[in-house]
């Protein structure tokens, strides 16, 4: 094959910036992303790029130079399918909320769906590619509805044939443009290896293909899972180390220098925090709690719980330390919350920290003051579950300037590592601030002795204050 048209179903954070690449560095392939969500597609063909659907550094760059040229976005997926030599598949595939398995096991609704629309539109032989993040043995669940496809038409004249790859994405959020553009790895399995050297080339256009890692489906499939869980593995764990150095006058940022400059371990994801969010950890690790069980493997179950368990953990400990320094309560008090997507440098929100923690502050009867350079008020309304149209009994504003969220708060609680949280004019803060005044930093963003000398009590995360 001669690959000339791809097309990716779903145009959501991975199957935008994922394609934007491809089409800059493949520009005699013409790549179209599609998606039912008729917002969705209308916000990715904006004039004004500012309101792309998503916030990713140098993303709008590669929209600019390649979008209507060999980069499309549409609604059409009939014709876009159609044409296609090579379909992405990029769906959402949330965690199931109920009947078997809820809570853990991830729903493959919108998965078997793409598959059928597939199915149903494609010609001659296309190469379908999971890009998704899925349990193993997904592509069994791709292959039985494409090859159903491909016996009801045996009876007419119509060509239809189908080769599955799985090709999980290893990126995150905040730096998905430089992942893709330089990733640590891809990984391509299948059982069809004309099919895979067909994406292996589009790769090698700008990856060195020592970096392209070939297998069978199964090992790829969970190999995604198990990458995310490994990470998240480190960041619950350092987060207990976190409040063992609160506890014991140590700080954490020089214990995990310390650890992290071992070679077997590594200075990546050491870093404490309110714990992780995104779309894929706490998703993925359910999956394998699930999966373990499922093979009655109940003690591998158990470990991968706890992981969970601890990032709830932090959370819940954070709430209970803020009311606990606040005099024992917080009710009717202000506080202001900096930063609510889930980490810096994305507007993602979901399963960010920010929306547990803001939650339970509500619950103690705080009124919260939310500011995030990227992440707009819809957004926190619908993660927060209030009602866009009914906004004014409610315990929290949005902020759009982060100096007037200061005002008048009693604490000012750092949730996301945004690089302007680290040069703040702590001298102006403390005047508008009402005294005695808290900072609660999560992420070791501030700097301690400056807050301090201008009169604001501060606690910082993994040292002893």
């Amino acid at each position: 094959m001669n690959i000339k048209n791809i097309c990716c179903i779903g145009a959501g954070y991975v199957g935008g910036p994922t394609m934007s690449v491809i089409a800059k560095f493949c520009p005699d392939i013409q790549v179209n992303v599609v998606d039912i969500n008729h917002k969705r597609i209308s916000q990715w063909n904006e004039k004004n790029l500012s309101d792309l659907p998503i916030y990713e550094p140098g993303l709008r760059e590669i929209i600019e130079k390649c979008r209507g040229k060999n980069l499309h976005f549409s609604t059409d997926l009939k014709k876009n399918i159609e044409k296609a030599d090579m379909i992405f598949i990029s769906v959402n595939t949330p965690t199931k909320i109920r009947g078997i398995g809820s809570g853990q096991a991830i729903d493959l609704k919108y998965v078997e769906a793409s598959s059928r629309e597939i199915s149903k539109y494609a010609r001659g032989h296309t190469i379908v590619v999971e890009k998704s993040t899925l349990p193993v043995k997904t592509a069994q669940t791709i292959k039985a509805i494409l090859d159903a496809a491909t016996e009801d038409v045996n009876k007419s004249k119509i060509t239809k044939t189908f080769s599955v790859l799985s090709n999980p994405e290893f990126l995150a959020e905040g730096t998905a443009i430089s992942d893709l553009e330089n990733p640590d790895r891809v990984l391509i399995g299948g059982e069809d290896k004309e099919a895979i050297n067909e994406l292996v080339n589009i790769y090698s256009k700008w990856i060195d293909k020592v970096k392209v890692l070939t297998t069978d489906l199964w090992s790829s499939e969970l190999s995604k899972l198990i990458s995310n869980a490994f990470l998240a593995q480190r960041i619950s764990s350092i987060n207990t180390i976190s409040a063992l150095c609160e506890a014991t006058g140590a700080r954490i940022k020089d214990v995990s220098l310390a650890v992290g400059m071992d070679r077997r371990i590594g200075k990546y994801f050491l870093n404490s925090g309110p714990g992780f969010g995104g779309s894929c950890f706490k998703k993925d690790i359910s999956n394998l709690v699930y999966i373990s069980n499922h093979y009655g493997l109940f003690e591998v179950a158990n470990y991968w719980q706890k992981v969970l368990d601890i990032n709830s953990w932090q959370q819940k400990r954070f709430v209970e330390l803020i009311v606990k320094k606040m005099f024992g309560t917080i009710s009717s008090k202000k506080i202001a919350i900096l930063g609510f997507a889930f980490k810096a440098n994305t507007n993602d929100t979901r399963e960010s920290p920010a929306i547990n923690i803001c939650k339970k502050l509500i619950e103690e009867g705080a009124f919260l003051k939310i500011y995030d350079p990227k992440v707009k008020e819809h957004q926190i309304i619908k993660e927060l579950g209030l009602n866009e149209n009914n906004k004014e009994h409610r315990d929290w504003e949005y902020s759009n300037s982060i100096h007037k969220t200061f005002k008048d708060v009693d604490a000012a609680l750092f949730l996301t590592e945004w690089c302007e949280f680290a040069s703040l004019n702590w001298r102006d803060i403390s005047k508008i601030m009402r005294k005695p005044s808290w900072v609660f930093d999560t992420r070791s963003i501030v700097d301690m002795d400056l807050v301090k000398e201008n009169g604001i009590n501060i606690w910082q995360v993994g040292y002893g204050n």
